[in-house]
């Protein structure tokens, strides 16, 4: 095999930003399967340059001049960058393949702009990839284990390119591990709602621990499963035994039915300062919030009763919930949420709007069979935008009350409560620097704009009614100023896409 000059790029931000909630955290955003690809490619002898863009980055200037193969990792938010980032290198003779969450939610369309769209990934199939190493144009490949790799290199084979990183980070430098993959539960609307779960193996993750303790004085470590801790005497068992007490802070995403008070306990003498519970609905999902039958106000005051149970022990509690579900209507679903702040104050809320990224989630067929789902440039698709015709609301009506909830969350008023309700100075100020930041200021800027222009901008309110298919201006030209000197390289056509790609392509298979 011949000896190739390799580029991956783990796409973090989708464009320059300036923000101070991504200038703390956005190093720590960085993904797993990058690292891993490189640390494939590297023991195959071929040279690889692994870079991270935060939206601070020069990505021209950090890669060699010129590479055979580019990988880039990359999120739909961040498609656009990625395929005029393919372009270019493409220009320069380069092969280039396309990983992560947009390639498995939108591989039809990826397909025009890469020659690789990859799948499930695991060593194999890097191997069978580089081995061929060739322009498919115009239709890229899309190649797919039959599931998640079986094991990945640990910290220590990865750790130059852990450390890469960690560089990067100014202030709060965090190691993303995993101990899973895969989901036990099966939220339709959700990426790994059909992915098997998969424990690692927890000699590797010992091994991975103990590394870190002796890289770093006091390591930060999240936890990238989709549910830390369903196997949860297992991953706790392991930490225990390569950690002692107090050595390293750890940060996870779980579910409020496995997080009883003694669970809870054990995690706090074990060192996590951080959980991010899913809520979802004040209306469904009871088994995830462990709240049965509950709806209403009586859910509300049971999973308040439980996330402060938590914040007793726990110093971080971000809870996340969902807008838009068909489930929902009326104000009741924000209003919920309101009081449920009120009754638990220290709880950082973070909000998704329902959305249907392609091929992610079987809920997304429903979507599509019933023609709800609107063709937004995938620059805009992210947990802020709403790609799917609301049930039960009018547009302007869901943006009156979504302006009217995270005004509420991240109130000046609110922000105080919060930070007095959180007992240590980390926690405290990075919930002060991401409400004001990224939340009150980011989210309800664009939020509000968004509801002025459906009121006063016909082609754009026509767009949302799904009247036309024209890519609104105001849409257009963010994505022009966002992409900056890489707008020239985007292909034509690429901030349009078939948002029925996912239904067609299964009744082609069905032909």
């Amino acid at each position: 095999m011949k000896k190739l000059s390799i580029g991956i790029i783990d796409l973090v931000a989708k464009a320059p930003t300036q923000t101070m909630w991504m200038r703390v955290m956005g190093p720590n955003f960085v993904s797993i399967m990058p690292q891993v690809v490189a640390m494939w490619c590297e023991e195959h002898g071929h040279d690889v340059t692994l870079v991270t863009y935060t939206g601070r980055e020069n990505l021209l200037k950090d890669l060699p001049p010129e590479v055979d193969l580019v990988f880039i990792s990359s999120f739909t938010e961040a498609a656009l960058l990625s395929y005029a980032l393919s372009n270019l290198f493409r220009s320069r003779g380069a092969v280039t393949a396309l990983g992560g969450p947009h390639a498995r939610c939108y591989p039809q369309d990826a397909q025009k702009y890469f020659d690789y769209v990859l799948g499930f990934t695991d060593k194999a199939l890097i191997h069978d990839m580089l081995r061929d190493c060739a322009p498919h144009r115009p239709i890229g490949l899309n190649p797919s284990a039959k599931h998640h790799p079986v094991e990945l290199p640990g910290v220590g084979k990865r750790w130059k390119f852990i450390e890469q990183t960690l560089r990067k980070a100014p202030l709060i430098k965090i190691v993303p591990l995993l101990s899973s993959l895969g989901c036990p539960y099966t939220c339709d609307f959700c990426i790994d709602s059909s992915v098997p779960f998969q424990p690692l193996d927890e000699e590797v993750m010992k091994e991975d621990l103990r590394f870190l303790l002796s890289k770093l004085k006091r390591p930060r470590v999240a936890w990238h499963d989709p549910n830390f801790g369903v196997r949860f005497d297992r991953c706790m068992n392991a930490i225990e035994e390569a950690v002692p007490p107090g050595r390293i802070d750890f940060i996870a995403e779980s579910t409020l039915s496995l997080l009883s008070e003694s669970r809870v306990k054990r995690l706090k003498r074990n060192g996590f300062k951080a959980l991010l519970p899913g809520i979802e609905s004040w209306f469904e999902m009871g088994k995830k919030s462990n709240t049965g039958t509950m709806t209403g106000m009586e859910k509300v005051r049971r999973v308040s009763h439980h996330v402060n149970m938590i914040l007793r022990h726990i110093p971080y509690v971000q809870t996340n919930h969902i807008f838009g579900l068909d489930g929902d209507e009326g104000s009741a679903p924000f209003g919920l949420t309101k009081r449920f702040l009120d009754l638990s104050p220290g709880a950082f809320p973070a909000y998704s709007m329902l959305s249907a990224f392609g091929q992610a989630a079987p809920l997304n067929l429903e979507f599509q069979r019933e023609n709800r789902v609107l063709p937004f440039p995938f620059h805009f698709l992210s947990n802020i935008q709403m790609n799917i015709k609301p049930r039960n609301y009018t547009w302007v009506e869901f943006y009156d009350h979504l302006i009217d909830v995270t005004k509420y969350s991240y109130s000046p008023r609110l922000i105080v409560k919060r930070f007095r309700a959180n007992g240590e100075t980390i926690p405290r100020w990075l919930n002060v620097i991401r409400g004001f930041s990224s939340e009150r200021f980011g989210r309800v800027k664009y939020f509000s704009e968004v509801r002025r222009r459906l009121i006063g901008d016909r082609q754009f309110r026509g767009f949302f009614e799904q009247e036309t298919t024209e890519i609104p201006q105001f849409y257009v030209d963010r994505i022009r100023t966002d992409l900056g000197h890489f707008w020239p390289w985007l292909p034509e056509g690429a901030i349009r896409h078939d948002p029925n790609a996912y239904l067609n392509s299964q009744a082609k298979a069905c032909a």
